[in-house]
């Protein structure tokens, strides 16, 4: 081969790498509860990072779904064929219970460990994380109708991914999806206009459209629907017990900015039949639960994302020279990677904090999940709106390598803003935090008192609660408090952030913290931390060890 095509100056293929190998996920773990799931989670992680799994991610992203409305006879049949690297990722998800086993877990620390395995396994392929995700949020929701729950809980639990059109009672497991959104309505649920009409025989015909159907090859779907009594929620399998097809109609796939492995359809109900859920009328509460379990999951994924990317731009700068140094070693870039590093480990930190507050509240403990609904709220409004600007700048730490689809971050960049997105953009979730305030019994309070078990450790983090302390009162009228929404959910997650890192986190990622994000020693832009900042330790915690 001719001299000028030597290959140099270029880093080696990221694989053979742990997505656990995580000093922040690995610590929240043991931390919070979690430590008898160290070792499965580590496997995950190994296995996420390695070159057969990233393959699979690889296929299935180049290779996404079609729709076949039709047999070659001319029969509906409205089925979705994904590329087996799909069924692949999900078999593994499935098996090591990323669904919705950890419902069905008596251990401490079923939800903490269920989430980090999740975490770590989403680093490898993000779009088939959506209907695992939905599969461990129906089971809340579904247990509103206890008889529903006794046939269909232990089949969304099981550790089988049993993939078909067949009917859902007599699989080996299930796959849930979630129907809500409408043309018209949005993230206005009320504003549905699906008609819900009894049957006489306990069930419901529905008729009407969604907009949004992720996964649509899910065994059953928790929707909303108008019935007499108001919006209500229901179970609608995709093929009835009696073995035929349930009137699901597939109308299109959607053409996605994100995700490519994975179909969201466009579909119409057409006298489908319908299980309620919950009490008629009450369909928004009852299904409340499930979207935030789902919000939960929406965190976890932008911590993965950024983890992701952080370990790309990381891997890439050790092995990239340029201006007569390795880029790794040079101050400017440092400060970016040790500013992307800070990012990912808070965001990390505070999914884990929550996923613990799940194990916590359902065990029964009120302030456990009263500090849960209210950090969720303010988590969902910032850490997912942080994935997509921490993607952008990991890409651009690769260059023009991060511009090509090769590099895998176009991927990352593209899904990023769907998790700001799903379950209730920017103002829907700033909007809820003002519900959290307003309407949870001692979710403040509880906030509150998880903030300040930092309190004194760190002057930074001190003034920046006495911050927030002053805004809150602003919160009492109505048109100020919704002006005021977006600046006080950011400024709730990231004091709930810095308390979680002053405590926990190594004191170079938490100094570097509290003085860019809450003392303001920080421009608009990744990679302006102060200087004297020690990177050093930072970007060790962050390093790729088992890739080098």
């Amino acid at each position: 081969m001719s001299a000028t095509h030597e290959v140099l100056n270029q880093a080696p293929p990221l694989i053979g790498f742990s997505t656990a190998d995580d000093p922040a996920l690995l610590e929240a773990l043991r931390r919070h509860g979690g430590g008898w799931g160290e070792q499965e989670v580590r496997d995950l992680g190994a296995r996420a990072g390695s070159a057969e799994v990233q393959d699979w991610a690889r296929m299935a992203e180049e290779h996404p779904p079609v729709l076949h409305t039709h047999d070659r006879y001319g029969h509906r049949v409205d089925e979705v064929e994904y590329h087996p690297a799909y069924h692949q990722l999900m078999e593994v998800a499935v098996a090591s219970g990323q669904h919705a086993a950890a419902w069905s877990e008596t251990r401490p620390g079923a939800h903490l460990v269920r989430a980090a395995k999740f975490y770590a396994f989403a680093q490898a392929e993000p779009g088939h994380g959506c209907p695992i995700s939905m599969t461990y949020a129906a089971v809340p929701a579904l247990r509103a109708e206890p008889e529903l729950a006794a046939g269909y809980e232990p089949l969304l639990a099981a550790r089988t991914y049993d993939f078909g059109p067949r009917p859902p009672l007599g699989k080996r497991g299930l796959i849930a999806g979630m129907s809500m959104t409408e043309k018209q309505g949005g993230s206005d649920v009320r504003a549905n206009t699906t008609r819900a009409v009894p049957d006489g025989a306990g069930r419901y015909v529905l008729t009407g459209h969604k907009w949004f159907t992720s996964a649509p090859m899910s065994d059953v779907f928790l929707t909303l629907a108008q019935a007499e009594e108001g919006i209500t929620c229901f179970l609608v399998p995709r093929v009835l017990p009696d073995g035929g097809r349930n009137p699901l109609r597939l109308m299109r796939l959607k053409n996605k900015l994100g995700n490519r492995s994975n179909a969201s359809a466009e579909i119409e109900y057409e006298s489908a039949l319908a299980w309620r859920v919950g009490e008629p009328g009450r369909g928004v509460r009852t299904i409340v639960e499930m979207v935030n379990v789902t919000r939960l999951d929406c965190v976890i994924g932008s911590a993965a994302g950024m983890r992701a990317g952080l370990r790309q731009a990381l891997h890439h700068a050790e092995h990239r020279r340029a201006f007569g140094a390795e880029l790794v070693d040079q101050p400017l870039m440092r400060n970016v990677l040790a500013d992307l590093a800070v990012e990912s480990e808070a965001a990390t930190t505070l999914a884990m904090r929550l996923a613990s507050a799940l194990d916590r509240a359902e065990a029964g403990d009120e302030s456990e999940a009263a500090l849960r609904r209210l950090g969720l709220a303010v988590s969902k409004y910032w850490v997912c709106k942080r994935g997509a600007t921490h993607a952008a700048e990991a890409l651009e730490c690769l260059g023009g390598n991060g511009y090509v689809e090769e590099s895998g971050m176009p991927r990352l960049y593209r899904e990023a803003p769907l998790l700001s997105i799903w379950e209730g953009s920017g103002n829907v979730a700033a909007l809820d935090v003002l519900r959290a305030l307003g309407r949870e019994n001692g979710a403040l309070e509880a906030f509150l008192a998880e903030v300040g078990a930092a309190a004194g450790a760190d002057a930074r983090l001190d003034a920046a609660v006495d911050r927030l302390r002053g805004l809150l009162p602003q919160l009492t009228d109505p048109e100020r408090a919704q002006l005021l929404a977006r600046r006080v959910a950011e400024q709730m997650t990231l004091v709930l952030q810095g308390s979680l890192l002053v405590r926990y986190s190594h004191p170079a990622v938490a100094d570097a913290f509290c003085a860019s994000r809450l003392d303001g020693d920080w421009g608009h832009a990744f990679g302006t931390l102060p200087p004297g900042t020690d990177t050093g330790p930072i970007l060790e915690r962050a390093r790729p060890k088992d890739a080098r």
